[in-house]
């Protein structure tokens, strides 16, 4: 929705991206405050409170008059993104047995996943069709169903965390965690570099027509939860190795899409399998770090997040800069591959000399 929200609020399509790294970085910085904020607050009464917020948020991007006012409201959705998410995959693991807590985490990204396949091509073409504004309108609308189902379906005797602040933040000294929390962010870097400006890309490289947009998400989107449960599977038998694998798999991907891409049908596919690979990878890192930082679960939960969301800020940030000093769309993958490249010798120095013996099995 980049270009119609540039059109309308009269600031360049580069500039409309920046919205996506100020969302992020709410993430980022709100993530983590809000977390200690909540420590000693119900998991239950918790969760829905965060989604009220969210709902509030959208309803005033919706109204936004000017784009200073939206940027605004993003900032304020933004900060009870991370918190959702850490307190969500760790509520996730408490409600099943131990042998299926990594599936538990994945489940819980696969509900991020499926709203990407669906939420991005719906809400495209809602925006096409009726203006970016009624997207967000949808969006708070779901949000108001999401606080139903979390009204009706969660225990009610979920308890608050016991862990003094102080005590959770010592766990970021531990190399086991602050590496898959780099990762996360050099992968989500690497994403938002290309997926923010994605509709720009297509229409101008590949030449699609606006209405194959939709379609074109739709079948994106599809990987998504197809990578999201083959994490979980490879995060309960093979951390480090399936990491050691995916890592190139990815680079070799972007650069199929530098090459393809001028190209509709080879293009669509080289993307739906950077889209799925890039979404195997993510529950694993989310894994590692829960696992690796199981004395302050929330906090390093919640960091995760923000470290996935500074990723995003990051990435469409360079993106922006880039396209503004005349950098062409197509290029964008090979910057994306900067950022994996630099995950892949992370990985490779894990492997080496951080790694548990449980990570490698």
């Amino acid at each position: 929705l980049l270009v119609d929200i540039a059109k309308e609020l009269h600031v360049s399509v580069s500039k409309a991206g920046l919205l996506v790294s100020a969302y992020a970085m709410g993430v980022v910085i709100g993530g983590p405050v809000m977390t200690l904020l909540t420590l000693k607050f119900p998991r239950k009464q918790t969760l829905i409170g965060l989604i009220c917020l969210f709902v509030i948020g959208n309803i005033l991007c919706a109204l936004s008059p000017s784009y200073p006012f939206l940027l605004a409201a993003r900032l304020l959705t933004a900060t009870c993104h991370g918190t959702f998410f850490g307190i969500a995959s760790v509520v996730a693991t408490q409600l099943v047995d131990s042998k299926h807590k990594t599936l538990a985490v994945a489940l819980v990204f696969l509900g991020t996943t499926l709203a990407n396949m669906l939420g991005v091509p719906i809400g495209t073409a809602e925006g096409f069709a009726l203006g970016w504004r009624s997207t967000f309108w949808s969006i708070a609308a779901l949000g108001s169903i999401a606080i139903l189902g979390l009204f009706l379906g969660l225990p009610n005797n979920l308890p608050p965390t016991r862990a003094h602040a102080g005590n959770e933040f010592k766990v970021f000294q531990k190399p086991s965690v602050f590496i898959p929390l780099l990762l996360s962010a050099l992968v989500n870097g690497g994403l938002f570099v290309v997926f923010t400006y994605i509709t720009p890309l297509l229409m101008t490289v590949t030449h699609v027509p606006q209405h194959h947009i939709t379609p074109i998400l739709l079948i994106l989107g599809a990987g998504l939860p197809i990578g999201t449960l083959l994490g979980g599977k490879l995060g309960d038998k093979a951390l480090i190795p399936s990491l050691l694998t995916l890592f190139p798999l990815l680079l070799a991907l972007l650069l199929g899409i530098h090459i393809f891409i001028p190209k509709e049908i080879p293009g669509v596919g080289v993307l739906f399998l950077w889209n799925m690979i890039t979404f195997t990878i993510a529950p694993i890192l989310q894994v590692m770090v829960v696992n690796n930082a199981a004395e302050a679960p929330n906090l390093a939960s919640t960091f995760n997040q923000s470290a996935f969301n500074l990723g995003n800020a990051v990435g469409a940030w360079t993106g922006s800069i880039l396209l503004a000093h005349q950098m062409n769309y197509i290029d964008l993958p090979l910057v994306s591959m900067f950022f994996i490249g630099t995950g892949w010798l992370l990985v490779l120095i894990y492997a080496k000399w951080v790694q548990q013996p449980a990570e490698t099995a």
